[in-house]
């Protein structure tokens, strides 16, 4: 069966009057799945690898210096892609080359498949026998709540190793090297199954000096500078609807993560809500101090999240069992 004729349709069932329809992308998902891919549409890395550094470097000679490989030789991987393809990928401008807006498509979707290619052959030379799990964690939760009790894994299960990297958004798992993650919010991320970890409580903090005498009320934070961190946009009308205060369009200054913002907090920029764990040494040296209240429950929790088709993923599922064991809300978080 030759491509055209699955597109059109299968068992003689050919395009009609109603074929605007049709989902080709499906259609051409659907024939990948069960036919192998013409070799027309397999170029080789080498060739690959030249477009993907003239894409993200700019100029021939760049990806050439990268590549170890001479200006010639990358001009020449890149027209035996061309010929593959049967597309025009380069606009030569004299001796410079510039990609087509198609190219720079191609080229990120490229770039993504070597990545995906290069973070599986790590794992397979790191660790061949036992696997290995490529977890993506929020940089402060991870270093401060997983990262210590990573010594009982690897006691448990020697032979599985944990890769970490850290992300603060999610993503989508078929085209980013991670086989699980962390993530706070609401256990949402589509096409995932998951694990919930724990519970959040922030505390409403600035440095000493930004507060020479206590408050009269809540609503007198709103005229101290206001410390936002970007993941979590809505954070302070939380706090302050839990202390029975409806505020909006509460301005101030962004940070993109916890460890930014402890530090802006701490150098007297403005009022942060930091977890309680996180707070608490600094808090307990005077170097920072409680604006109003005491910890408050956050909308959100901490999850590990996986795809759901790798739910069967051996070394995934030794990883998920014991964090499971790890994951009661009364356990205290180390120090």
């Amino acid at each position: 069966m030759s491509f055209l004729q699955f597109i059109c349709g299968l068992n003689g069932q050919y395009l009609t009057s109603g074929a605007n329809n049709i989902d080709y992308s499906a259609r051409i998902h659907e024939f990948f799945a069960i036919m192998p891919a013409p070799r027309r549409l397999l170029p080789s890395i080498a060739s690959l690898r030249a477009l993907e550094a003239l894409d993200r470097l700019g100029s021939a000679t760049a990806a050439a210096t990268e590549l170890s490989l001479s200006q010639s030789a990358v001009s020449r991987q890149l027209q035996a892609l061309e010929e593959q393809l049967g597309v025009e990928l380069i606009h030569r401008q004299g001796r410079g080359m510039v990609l087509t807006p198609e190219a720079r498509d191609y080229a990120a979707t490229i770039r993504q498949a070597l990545q995906q290619i290069t973070q599986a052959s790590l794992k397979l030379t790191v660790n061949p026998a036992g696997g290995s799990v490529d977890l993506a964690i929020l940089p402060t939760f991870g270093m401060r709540w997983l990262v210590p009790r990573l010594g009982d894994f690897a006691r448990l299960n020697p032979e599985v190793t944990i890769n970490l990297a850290t992300r603060l958004k999610p993503f989508n798992f078929a085209v980013e090297p991670y086989d699980a993650a962390i993530h706070f919010g609401k256990p949402d991320w589509p096409g995932t199954d998951h694990l919930r970890l724990k519970d959040e409580r922030v505390i409403a903090v600035c440095a000493p000096e930004l507060l020479p005498s206590p408050l009269g009320n809540v609503a007198e934070v709103l005229r101290l500078p206001i410390l936002h961190i970007e993941t979590r946009p809505d954070a302070w009308q939380h706090w302050f609807a839990a202390q029975g205060v409806e505020a909006s369009a509460i301005t101030g200054t962004v940070h993109d993560q916890f460890s930014t913002i402890t530090q802006a907090a701490l150098h007297g920029l403005g009022v942060a809500l930091l977890p309680d764990y996180l707070a608490e040494q600094d808090l307990a040296t005077g170097r920072l101090v409680p604006v109003w209240g005491g910890p408050t429950e956050s909308p959100g929790a901490y999850y590990l999240v996986w795809p759901s088709e790798k739910s069967g993923d051996p070394a995934l599922r030794k990883f998920r069992n014991w964090l499971a064991d790890q994951s009661e809300d009364e356990d205290p978080l180390p120090r």
